[in-house]
């Protein structure tokens, strides 16, 4: 039975916020890899179209995990599938950000006792 208390029911209500929040992000992240996929699939959609849909798809799939909207586990899977079906199609991945270098790994200093 559910409780009756006063902080019960403002969960409740809390509950379902956050549910129907939820959902919208959910049906975000579901449209923008079905967009993704199309262009995949498409033949007149340009290389540069074709990246720009899979990295919107990417992004969304990335944010909704930051936000435990999804799995980070269920992300990764979704986006390890779009990535796969890219490159089944062979097409490039995207070029690095122009003036951006990695930046070689600093080892940790040693600790001292």
């Amino acid at each position: 039975m559910a409780k009756r208390t006063a902080s019960a029911k403002k969960q409740a209500r809390s509950g379902a916020r956050r549910a129907a929040r939820n959902r919208g992000a959910r049906s975000e992240v579901k449209t923008l890899i079905v967009k993704a996929r199309r262009s995949l699939t498409d033949t007149q959609a340009e290389a540069s179209e074709r990246i720009q849909t899979a990295v919107d798809a990417v992004r969304a799939l990335d944010r909704a995990a930051a936000k435990r909207v999804l799995h980070p586990n269920n992300a990764a899977r979704r986006k390890s599938r779009l990535a796969r079906q890219f490159a089944k199609l062979g097409a490039a991945a995207p070029a690095p950000a122009k003036g951006k270098k990695a930046a070689p790994a600093k080892a940790a200093p040693a600790k001292k006792r």
